[in-house]
């Protein structure tokens, strides 16, 4: 799911155009979310590959305290564990597709377990009907979500954090921006926050993906804040109008038209935000000096 696939959006009050000089005057805006900086790891795939432990430590050295899993490279819980430790990394979430955990619930939950996740976060949703998706590319599963599978993942969703909460263990969902187009006049997103339990249920909210989707994160942060835990912090280039696109390619942190001074406020008011992940999911430079950008953009708002 890339933004090069959406039309220009609409422009709200959480996005507007940030630059340097958001870095001179940012603290004062979000200096109550005092919270340690965290990446999902998503951003350093390639990296971690090909040096697990090596990547962990880079990330570590650029001032990262807190990771979230998506995917193990075949690492063992002692192999991973142990390159936490060394890098002095908290590993607190993973996320999985929803196809994963229904087919391999019992053994995420054991290997997650055995690493101390206090979080498994259902990263893509599922459909009612998979075999809806004969002949549909990958790159375009997004679309075809009707309100009716909306409904039913957030029957499955309840399902999910029930089981994770017998296992000790917390159930969360990360939107893309799907979940912000309406369908019959409903916003699927404010659809699955209606159905799903608070009490067996957490958001993930993806800042950066909700603005894409057309939506607001202060708005959401503000009309539900008791049920949005986490966030996915990220960035994107102001998209060309005539390309009839919804966002831009990924940046750096500060160096996209996304301001996050508002969104962390609305957080830090609404007092549930335990963890704040950022996620670079391109890059147009070097890897760490990318997140080295987006580290400092994060220490400049107060974060980590």
């Amino acid at each position: 799911m890339t933004c090069s696939r959406r039309e220009f959006l609409r422009m709200g009050a959480a996005t507007a155009f940030c630059g340097p000089a958001l870095l001179k005057d940012g603290a004062l805006h979000a200096q109550t979310l005092k919270l340690p900086l965290a990446i999902q790891l998503y951003s350093v795939r390639d990296l971690l590959s090909n040096d697990f432990a090596g990547t962990l430590k880079a990330l570590a050295s650029l001032g990262f305290r807190e990771v979230e899993a998506a995917g193990y490279y075949d690492h063992s819980a002692e192999e991973v564990r142990k390159a936490l430790d060394d890098a002095g990394l908290k590993l607190v979430s993973a996320h999985y597709s929803f196809d994963d955990l229904r087919k391999q619930f019992d053994q995420i939950v054991a290997f997650n377990h055995a690493l101390g996740v206090g979080t498994l976060i259902c990263s893509t949703p599922g459909f009612k009907e998979p075999s809806r998706l004969d002949g549909i590319p990958p790159g375009a599963r997004n679309r075809p979500y009707t309100l009716d599978d909306w409904q039913w993942n957030a029957d499955q969703f309840n399902q999910f954090g029930e089981k994770m909460h017998a296992a000790s263990m917390k159930f969360g969902y990360h939107n893309h921006s799907m979940e912000f187009q309406t369908i019959d006049g409903v916003v699927p997103y404010a659809e699955l926050l209606r159905l799903t339990d608070p009490a067996k249920v957490t958001m993930e909210m993806d800042c950066g993906w909700v603005v894409v989707g057309g939506g607001d994160p202060v708005e959401y942060l503000t009309k539900y804040p008791t049920r949005i835990s986490m966030l996915h912090v990220k960035d994107f280039k102001r998209p060309d109008p005539a390309s009839g696109r919804r966002g831009g390619r990924a940046a750096e942190l500060g160096q996209g038209y996304i301001d996050y001074r508002p969104i962390f406020a609305a957080a830090a008011k609404a007092g549930q935000v335990t963890h704040c992940f950022v996620e670079q999911e391109g890059f147009d430079m070097a890897p760490m000096e990318s997140l080295r950008i987006d580290a400092n953009y994060m220490h400049n708002l107060g974060i980590g």
